[in-house]
């Protein structure tokens, strides 16, 4: 259950103000279609998730329990830094090559190559390694981006006006670092 939560809370700390979001935003604005959208968010996030998740419970089996310790506790910390810059959403990202897909697919698809490499996808590697819980993982940080986006989809602007982007970003990054520290400093 702790892999579960602390997956949805550190995922929907850290999608607040990531390019995803801002994609959604600008998905919901131009389709006008909240539920294709928010179900295309949601295929995508399992898949891309599924997949770092899958990535991370095999480096658990492929690294030293101490090396691998060594590594989350140095990417936590980098993840930390990484919070503090935020994500700006390209203009190329969501115009022009749009409806051909449909909502949905569009959705999908724009949302999955989006998560590529991004903080959310990097997050779940590591909590997966971290907690050796595949599915309680997958399924946290999918509900984690989720409650970021889904309410972003059908509320628009007003949503990512109500905190401060940069105190959420602050507060992820001290979540961040937090684990970072303990994954260095204790031992499993």
């Amino acid at each position: 259950m702790q892999a579960f939560l602390v997956s949805t809370g550190i995922v929907a700390l850290a999608e607040m103000g990531d390019k995803t979001q801002l994609l959604a935003l600008v998905l919901a604005a131009r389709f006008r279609k909240p539920w294709p959208i928010v179900l295309g968010i949601f295929v995508a996030t399992v898949a891309n998730h599924a997949m770092a998740g899958a990535l991370g419970a095999w480096l658990t089996a492929m690294i030293s329990p101490q090396t691998l310790r060594w590594i989350l506790g140095v990417s936590f910390i980098a993840m930390a830094l990484w919070m503090l810059i935020p994500d700006k959403l390209d203009e190329g990202d969501a115009a022009g090559r749009l409806p051909r897909f449909g909502v949905f697919g569009t959705t999908t698809m724009l949302f999955f190559l989006a998560e590529m490499g991004d903080k959310t996808q990097i997050a779940t590697v590591m909590l997966a390694a971290r907690y050796d819980a595949w599915f309680a993982v997958v399924a946290g940080t999918t509900l984690g981006m989720m409650l970021a986006n889904a309410p972003v989809v059908w509320l628009g602007a007003r949503v990512t006006r109500l905190v401060p982007l940069r105190v959420v970003h602050i507060v992820s990054a001290l979540i961040f670092a937090a684990l970072g520290l303990a994954a260095l400093l204790f031992k499993a």
